[in-house]
Formats: structure tokens, sequence, C-alpha cells
């Protein structure tokens, strides 16, 4: 703010002026004592008075002085939005916001520039996504894709640390997509001077404010799709949301009655993307009318917010489960059935139909192994034939002659090739204490998936405490089994983390579920357990007549893995109903298979992290490389393909492939990085393709993610004064009108700078001050004339 100060030079006739001016007055009033006039002669008496201090006052030279930037010496940034938000009209006006800027800093019209000019070094500039110099304005187009304010105005403070800048002019809709509460440190910042552009009246206008996915690896519809649309200026009018895909075909629509502006409608769509792997699909609302139309035909103020492409990944099997039974059982027959209508899942059985003998010779030919009761039959090679000492196992669903040949896998490079096991009626001496730690591993580390059913040989019938497998259970197995609990007669229901679990449930909603689990038959072959571990999770109960409830089906994480336990063992038992629990039962092992190798890692992981910065669309490709033994591994080379998906008319046009190398990062083992900077709204698939250094093919992964690049410029369309009013109180300076501007630019030489200079202007040697006293006589002799005194 300006200042001034008055000051006299000639402070030593102070003494004598006043000497002065108390004998004139004292005579005065001597004199005009005695003369008749009232309450004229006083006044008389005041003007000559007046006129003679003015007179002394010349003696002590005052001065008028203050301080002032210094012409040329201090810079001044005038800054200018070039957003597409800029291109909105407010209700009303025949020109957009835009337009309007533009005749703010025309140079033929701009008086205020000029005069800004006169004292500062002006510096313009303009900025969307990125600060750019300008020398006229010309640049102004509109259609930068962001208003990235926080980055413009940390530019300008690094541009121009330690120079004399006095201040910044910033005129915008106050719309900015990068600055949120609480507002960054601005104290390295002038005072910031925001013209606020646009009127705070509502807009008419339809915008998709949010779309949220939330898919499941299961049945019925396993994608639902939110999406938030505002509609403001529309209320009672029909608002249409469709849902279309790459090919532009219409999946879906619904139709909704606007309401109050600021009230969000929601549309929801359900799915079943028909491929796996990686969809596209775009989220189109705004009022029924012919294709083609335009913003000002449909009476919005802009069509660039009625649109957001969203990705579904519906993930790329089919996952490998390796199944292991102690013999042959009804549950694994119905599990098989159930798990043979889901392509993605490929169940791999390995059945024991015969347990080890005790070892002991026959007495057949020298060198012969097998039975001699056999003799003859099949081929009788060393290698080739069941040894009696062995268990006789058969093994289903193997991809080849070689899968599983000499059973359960008692390397890393043969088990880590599977998703998840189940294991059934087999007792813990089944496997090897090297295979038993193997299986512990594969869960800890490899992050399978591990599920133990409740046949008769398992938990505690099976000996599995203090095993490495009893140790990555759910449960605790070191206590018998109390008597006093009933032996069976218990029916299943769903515990309060099951009710939050949508693979625990087949019904959508609560009433159906319940009557549902009413109807399933009691289950009579129940493995009891002490109880459950810290950090479990209870899925499910048992509950008898008496009331007394037991655990039925137990999770929880273990290592990158998790560790599942059934305690039922006689479930085949629902499938026995009747047709429709024979349907029921067949889901829930569908979708408690797909759930337990739903999060399980690859030997190749593709990850899509977004960047924070002013960058703002900018992602980090992340890829996870690991060998056979799931280990990192830090020598290979990963290249990254992006493949943009556009959403412009073209139904989902391809857009150039980019190609990128990723390089090993230094924070992690195995993880290689790249960062890729999207310029196009749509979707964007990335394809990672690693290949070890001996040139052959470790594994490729999908990701995907979606770019609305306008999505926070239109999320608002009402200017926000608020934040300009916040910026401008933190950093010193004040919000001024457009209108103002010529006055704030007179004004603004009078307001703090970094370099500034002392003025001073005398006051005793000016026409003023001799008028004054002038004025004072004469006015004072009109009077006595005027009155008739003497």
């Amino acid at each position: 703010m300006s200042f001034a100060a008055l000051t006299f030079s000639g402070a030593n006739w102070l003494w004598p002026a006043t000497a002065v001016v108390a004998a004139g007055a004292a005579v005065l009033f001597w004199s005009y004592r005695a003369s008749p006039g009232g309450r004229m002669r006083w006044v008389c008496l005041g003007l000559k008075i007046a006129g003679l201090a003015a007179l002394a006052l010349c003696l002590l030279e005052p001065l008028w002085f203050g301080q002032r930037a210094r012409p040329g010496a201090n810079l001044f940034a005038v800054v200018a939005d070039n957003s597409q938000g800029m291109q909105i009209k407010d209700q009303g006006d025949m020109h957009s916001r835009g337009e309007s800027l533009q005749k703010l800093v025309d140079p033929a019209q701009a008086e205020w520039l000029a005069t800004l000019g006169d004292t500062f070094d002006l510096r313009r500039y303009v900025f969307d996504a990125r600060l750019q110099p300008t020398t006229d304005f010309h640049e102004l187009v509109f259609d930068g894709r962001s208003t990235a304010m926080g980055g413009a105005l940390r530019t300008l403070a690094e541009r121009f640390q330690g120079r004399p800048l006095a201040g910044i002019l910033l005129l915008t809709d106050g719309n900015a997509t990068d600055l949120h509460d609480p507002l960054p440190d601005l104290s390295k910042l002038p005072p910031i001077y925001p013209v606020v552009i646009g009127r705070s009246d509502p807009v008419k206008d339809i915008s998709v404010q949010q779309v949220t996915v939330s898919q499941t690896a299961f049945e019925d519809a396993p994608v639902s799709i939110q999406a938030d649309v505002s509609a403001s200026g529309f209320r009672g009018e029909p608002i249409t949301a469709r849902l279309v895909d790459r090919t532009g075909r219409t999946v879906q629509a619904q139709t909704h009655e606007a309401r109050d502006n600021g009230e969000n409608l929601a549309f929801r769509f359900q799915l079943k993307p028909e491929q796996k792997g990686l969809s596209f699909y775009q989220v189109q609302v705004g009022r029924a009318a012919p294709v083609g139309v335009t913003a000002t035909d449909t009476g919005e103020a802009t069509l660039a917010n009625n649109a957001r492409v969203l990705v579904v990944n519906r993930g790329a099997g089919p996952y490998r489960i390796l199944y292991v039974a102690g013999r042959p059982n009804w549950e694994f027959k119905f599990l098989n059935r159930a798990v043979q209508e889901d392509k993605e899942i490929d169940l791999v059985g390995l059945i024991r139909v015969a347990k080890r003998e005790p070892k002991f010779d026959y007495r057949g030919r020298v060198g012969e192994t097998s039975n001699p009761l056999y003799r003859g039959f099949g081929n009788q090679s060393a290698e080739e034939v069941q040894q009696y000492d062995q268990p006789v196992l058969i093994r289903l669903n193997t991809k080849d002659e070689v899968e599983l040949r000499n059973g359960f896998p008692r390397v890393p490079e043969d088990l880590y090739g599977y998703q998840g096991v189940i294991v059934d009626d087999v007792e813990a001496e089944f496997f090897t204490p090297d295979q038993a730690l193997l299986l512990q591993k594969f869960v800890s580390e490899r992050g399978g998936g591990f599920l133990m059913l409740g046949g008769m040989e398992m938990f505690q019938e099976g000996k599995y405490q203090r095993t490495p497998i009893g140790d990555m259970l759910p449960v605790y197995l070191d206590q018998p089994r109390e008597a006093s609990v009933p032996a069976g007669g218990f029916r299943l229901q769903l515990a309060r983390e099951g009710w939050l679990q949508p693979w625990a449930r087949l019904r959508d909603n609560e009433t159906d579920e319940k009557a549902r689990r009413e109807a399933m038959p009691p289950f009579e072959v129940v493995n009891h357990v002490r109880g459950i571990k810290p950090g479990a999770s209870v899925i499910a109960t048992l509950h008898d007549a008496s009331g007394a409830e037991l655990p039925a089906l137990v999770a929880q994480r273990f290592g990158r893995g998790r560790s599942t336990a059934l305690m039922v063992g006689d479930v085949w038992k629902w499938g026995m109903l009747n047709p429709e629990a024979h349907n029921d039962m067949d889901r829930t092992w569908r979708q408690l298979v797909r759930w337990l190798v739903s999060d399980v890692p690859n030997r190749v992981d593709l990850t899509v992290e977004p960047q924070t910065g002013e960058a703002g669309n900018a992602v980090q490709l992340q890829v996870r490389v690991r060998d056979e033994k799931y280990q990192p591994l830090d020598d290979a080379a990963v290249n990254i393909e992006v493949q943009p998906i556009l959403f412009d008319g073209t139904a989902g046009a391809l857009g150039s492939p980019i190609r990128l190398q990723a390089e090993p990062a230094l924070s992690e083992a195995g993880l290689y990085e790249a960062t890729y900077i999207p310029r196009l709204t749509g979707g964007y698939k990335a394809t990672a393709v690693v290949t070890n250094p001996a040139g052959a093919e470790v594994g490729r992964s999908e990701a995907g993610w979606s770019v609305d690049l306008a999505a926070d410029e239109f999320r608002s369309l009402t200017p926000n004064v608020a934040l300009m009013e916040a910026i401008a109180r933190k950093t010193g300076g004040q919000v001024i009108a457009a209108a103002d501007l010529n006055s704030f630019a007179r004004k603004l030489p009078g307001f703090k700078a970094p370099v500034m200079e002392t003025w001073s202007y005398p006051l005793w040697h000016t026409p003023v001050m001799f008028a004054f006293a002038l004025a004072c006589l004469l006015a004072e002799w009109g009077l006595r004339r005027w009155k008739g005194l003497p």
C-alpha cells in the first residue's frame, strides 16, 4: 500500500515563525475586539490569521515525501490463463471468459498495461499445463488441457529467485487443477494479485464427475460401474448415460431425471466382458439430442466433460491349481465338475489310490522289483515299474506326461508353476519334510494360495500340528477335540467378515442369502480345532441345535500368499439335495477357488502408478520380474509397448504405439521402471515383454489405465474466488476486479517493492500555498466590504 509523510527542512525557523504568528494574532485580536459586526468580525479575524499562518509556514519549508517503486528497477509478471476452461460462457453472456480475457490484455485497449510498463519491467506469460513467455498474449487460444496454476507459480518463484519481482498479476477463473487444500508453501512468492474472470452464477452443464469400477473374479455381473453425473440447470429434464465399448456399440443405457443444482445422479451398470484381459469402455452422458449437436444446441456450457473412459481388467488365465488327495472321494468329483465350467481354471489332480506298503523282498527272479503275480504285464523296467514301498498315484488333467510323474513336486521349479494348492484326505506323512517346507515356501515366498479341506485325515486327524504345513494354517491344531462337542448336525452360517466378502455370497441381497443358508442340509463331518490364530478372518461358522459355534471357513495372509482352512468334510452332501442346491454348491466351489488365486503374483507383473508433480497425468510403469524360483531377476531386459485406445468418434481407434525401455530401480531388486506421459484423452494399454540375458522370453504382462486430460479442468465451472482470495491473502496481495485494473495500475508504484526510491515535494514552493494565503486575505477583505465593516 502507498504511504507518504510530511517534514520541515527549515525547522530552525520554527520559533521565529511562531512568534510572528502569535504577535500578529494578538494585534489582530486587539484591533478586531472593538470592531462592530458581531460574529462576522471573528470570521474575518480567523481568515486573516490563517493567511498569516500560511505565510509563516513557508518559512519552515514544508516537504511532502514518500517512497515508490524505482522506475525500471523492478520486475512485474502478468500471467494469463490459457486453459480450455476459459472457453466457458457464463449464463447470459455473449462472450466466453477467454474472449473477455483477450480484451483485457489487448495492447490496443489495455491502458493499465501501459501504465504498469512506465514503472515496471513487465514480463508476460501464459500458462495451462506449463508456463511459457509471450510478448503480446497472441498465444491465448484457450486449448490447454489443465490449469496447472501451482506449477506456474513454482516456476515463477524459481525463475525469479534472487531478482526484484514486485508482484504477479494472475488473470484466471481460479479453477486450478493442481492446487487443493491445504495450499502449498507460498512464502517464496511476491504479492499475487488475482483478477477473477467470469461470474459466480451457476452455469448449465452436464458432466461426469467420477467413475468407479468394482470387479471381482466371480460370476454373475462381475463388473460394476458407477458414474456420478452432475446436471446443473436441467432440473426435471431427462439425462441419459450410455456405456459404449471400443466398437462404438452401446452396451447399456440408463435415463434419470435431473435434480437440484449440485445434486449428483448415480448411474450404475453391471456387465460381464466377453473377453478376458483388458477391455476399454466409455461412459457418455447428456440430454436426448441428435448426434453431432454442439454445446450451444443442447444448452450446455461445454461438452468436454460429458464422457469418461474406463478400463476393466479380467486377468489373463488360465490359473493352474494342484489338488492333492489321499484317496478318491466325492469332494474331488464335485469340485472337478464345478471348475470345469470355468475356462480360466485348470484343476490338476494327484490322487493316491494305494498307500505305501512296508518294504520287503519278493522271492522272484534276480533283479525283479515288481510283484511276480504281474510278471509279463506291461513294462517291467526298473525306471518305470511301481515300487511296492511307494504309494500308487493317479495324475489327472496334466499338461503332459512329465508333469507330476514323480508324485508331489520336490523342487520349486515344479511346484511354483501352480497358482494354488488344495489338499484333502491326506495325512501329513504323505509329504516328506522337504516337500512340506517347500509347500510352506510356495505360500510365503511365491505368494500362492493354499486350501486345506476337511477330509477324514486332515488337521488334527492327519497329525499336521507342529509341521510346516500346520504352521501356516489359520487355526490351532495342538489340542484334542473335546468330548462335549457334538459330532454332527451343524448348519452353516456366514460370519460378519463373510458378509463383507463378495466371493462368500451367492445372492445379491441379505434376505435371499439367509434363506439359501437355511435351506442347506446339516453337515456331519467337521474337523474341530482349538481356536483361530491372530490376524485370521472367520468367513463362515457352524452351529448346532444347542447353539454351539465352530469355525467352518477361516482365512489369513501368510507371507505373500494366503492360507485357508475349510473344516467341513462333507460339502458334497449339499449338492445331493436338489438341482438348485447342486448349482449353488458348484458356484461356491468356483468362487472359492477363484478367490484363492486372485492375487497370486506371476513371474512378470506390470503395474501402473500415477506420479505426482507438474506432469499430473504422468504414470510410472513398474515391472517386477522373477526367476523360476520366484526370486528377483536383476539381469533381464524389459521392453514396454504403450498403445493408446482413443474414443474420438472413430470407434476406439488405436493411436501410434510408443516403445519404452524400462530401467532397473535402485530401491527394489527385480523391479524395472519407466515413465510415460500421455498426451491424449482415452485409454492406454501397456504390454511388458521380459527376456533373459540369453534372449529367451521370461514372460509378459499387460496393464491398462485411462486418462481424461480435461476431467479436473471441467470438474467445476464456477470461478473459484475462494482459492484466489486465499492465495492473495497468504502472499500479501489482494483480489482485483477487472474494472479496477486502471486504478490499480496507477496505485501499484506506491506499493512496497524490492527496489524503492524516495520522492519529495516542496509544499512551500508551490502556487497552492501562496494562493491559499492570498485567498484567506482576499476573503477577509471581501467579507468586510460586504458587511460594511471598517
